[in-house]
């Protein structure tokens, strides 16, 4: 591919494929982000390597996220730390939504490289992943640490540790100035599914996974955000020698915060009178600045 970015108003954009690979026990996803991406992105002055953190970030919220069948399930994906350049990084999925902001020192920031390790960008620090569940009303999270060398392996290392779930997991970021573009593989082998089975991690390295795994592991970078090759084209490439793949469109991303006046006077109802005083501006409002679009609303409490 040229170092020139494909236009981001192709349909191939903002898209998730689930596909499953039946005899093999095997289930993905695969995605490319482009206008939500940028739209995301471009709520703050992020330094190009910062951008690329977030950008793999919202890649796999997606990916994660949209693993969720229940209609308004919520994945949040959440970063932590001290002494990098990066101490929070938030996203999270829901109904197809995606938003995501992170904080950074500006100077630390700009020191940074787009191959260095997240111990350089994050320093000490955990990864928490939460899955919140409308329905049951349940929620359940995952943490590991923030060791490797990107977090795609971190995520690897959740479904590991937190589902017992063996998993590959591939992300590519491209920018361009403003212009940004992502994609991502995720691909898993799944319990053998009848009650009563061992889960695959209780046994050794199982035949179908390890070539599974090895397919999935062949995908190149460029191949992730090359348009031209559109996801159910690329899933066919990496698995077409299958007895059966199947594959499904899931509904298009586009970016979600859901702030609103209606929202925040909910939040700051609950403080005291007093307190509220103390918020208000000249005119009677709360300002409150929203960190994931940037907007600043004036709420009457």
């Amino acid at each position: 591919m040229s170092d020139e970015l494909p236009r981001t108003d192709d349909t191939g954009f903002d898209r998730v494929l689930a596909f499953t690979v039946p005899a093999r026990s095997a289930r993905g996803r695969v995605v490319r982000l482009g206008p939500v991406l940028e739209t995301v992105l471009s709520a703050h002055s992020y330094p190009k390597a910062v951008k690329h953190v977030l950008a793999e970030a919202l890649v796999l919220t997606a990916l994660m996220g949209s693993l969720l069948k229940e209609r308004g399930a919520q994945l949040t994906f959440q970063a932590q730390s001290e002494g990098g350049a990066v101490d929070l990084l938030v996203c999270d999925y829901r109904n197809g939504e995606l938003r995501g902001y992170l904080r950074h020192d500006p100077v630390l920031a700009e020191k940074l490289d787009e191959d260095c390790s997240l111990e350089t960008i994050f320093g000490n620090g955990y990864l928490a992943i939460t899955f919140d569940l409308d329905v049951s009303n349940e929620r359940y999270q995952g943490v590991v640490p923030l060791e490797g060398s990107s977090l795609a392996e971190a995520c690897e290392n959740y479904f590991l540790q937190s589902e017992q779930l063996p998993t590959v997991i591939r992300v590519s970021v491209r920018s361009n100035g403003p212009r940004c573009v992502a994609g991502g593989l995720l691909i898993q082998h799944l319990p053998d599914g009848e009650e009563g089975k061992e889960r695959l991690h209780a046994k050794d390295m199982h035949p179908d996974w390890e070539h599974v795994s090895i397919m999935a592991q062949s995908i190149q970078p460029a191949e992730l955000v090359d348009p031209v090759l559109n996801l159910e084209q690329l899933v066919w490439r990496l698995f077409h020698e299958e007895e059966e793949v199947r594959a499904e469109p899931l509904e298009p991303l586009q970016r979600g915060c859901r702030c609103s006046v209606e929202y925040y006077q909910s939040i700051l109802g609950a403080f005291p009178e007093s307190e509220r005083v103390d918020m208000r501006d000249e005119t009677g409002m709360v300002p409150v600045d929203c960190a994931f679009c940037s907007k600043i609303l004036h709420v009457p409490v």
